[in-house]
Order: structure tokens, then C-alpha cells, then sequence
């Protein structure tokens, strides 16, 4: 039983820690490509953004300046 439940523990540590890689310089680039995004129109996206802010009445932790929460300073 000891055993078993050891053996579950190492795998378990293993298992997020093998999907980790170090990324060489020269191939950043491709990717940052544009394909990679999850949004399709970056456009549309940021304006779903400013809606989402206006409508909650927060603004920032996504990277982007905090506005006044009307969406008239965002």
C-alpha cells in the first residue's frame, strides 16, 4: 500500500513538471504568430473587453489601463 501511494505521489509531482519546456529564442517568433491567438479579430476582442469592464465596474488585471468604470475613459 505504501508502495502504490508513493508511486501515485512521484507520478502525480512528474506529470505537470514534463509539460514545462524551455523555448529557444529563434523560435518564439513563430510562436507569437497570429494563428496562435485564441481570439480570431483582436478588434473584437479588446472591445469585448472594454464592454466587460463598463458592465462589471472594474477595469485592469488583464494587462490594460483601469478606466472609470462608465466606459467613457477606457
Amino acid at each position: 500500500m505504501r508502495s502504490a501511494l508513493f508511486r501515485l505521489l512521484v507520478l502525480s509531482s512528474v506529470v505537470p513538471v514534463a509539460g514545462c519546456a524551455v523555448v529557444p529564442a529563434y523560435q518564439r517568433g513563430a510562436l507569437a504568430d497570429p494563428t496562435m491567438q485564441l481570439a480570431r479579430d483582436p478588434l473584437e476582442e479588446r472591445s469585448l473587453r472594454k464592454l466587460h469592464g463598463a458592465r462589471e465596474g472594474a477595469g485592469g488585471g488583464d494587462g490594460s489601463s483601469a478606466g472609470g468604470g462608465c466606459g467613457c475613459g477606457n
